[in-house]
């Protein structure tokens, strides 16, 4: 079951983009907004806002990756950090194990490589920038729904 919506910030200035159109795709993202937008450190934060384009394994075309989030913030010590976070799956995470069904193995196969090239060109843009790339699962975020 889905779960979509638009996200209200009570700190709208701190949102880079339209604060009027922030688009969750999951209670993951969303739990995530909510401490994005309360969260003092956090100077500015955007969903999807940027573009990295990457070059597929599957069918050597380009294509564009809109990453979960972007966040300016300032470490304890005083320093400014940016970094492009993704919210996964754990599961989705991890190279898939056979002992499936052939065709949900082959689609969590496409769906493996596809993300961990997606990641691997996000790093780079991140590293050509001095920001962090930074993948967050349930486990992260101590939730299990």
């Amino acid at each position: 079951m889905a779960y979509k919506g638009f996200f209200k910030p009570k700190n709208p200035k701190k949102y880079k983009g339209d604060p009027t159109n922030i688009v969750y795709r999951s209670r993951w993202e969303s739990f995530f907004m909510s401490k994005l937008d309360l969260n003092d450190s956090v100077i500015t934060w955007a969903s999807e806002e940027i573009i990295i384009p990457y070059r597929s394994p599957l069918d050597g075309r380009i294509h564009r990756y809109f990453p979960d989030f972007y966040v300016k913030s300032r470490d304890p010590d005083g320093s400014i950090v940016e970094m492009l976070i993704e919210i996964k799956p754990l599961k989705e995470t991890m190279e898939p194990k056979q002992g499936k069904s052939r065709n949900r193995y082959l689609t969590e196969v496409k769906t493996y490589v596809i993300n961990k090239t997606k990641w691997d060109y996000a790093r780079a843009f991140c590293e050509n920038r001095g920001w962090k790339f930074i993948i967050v699962t349930e486990k992260d975020l101590g939730l299990n729904f």
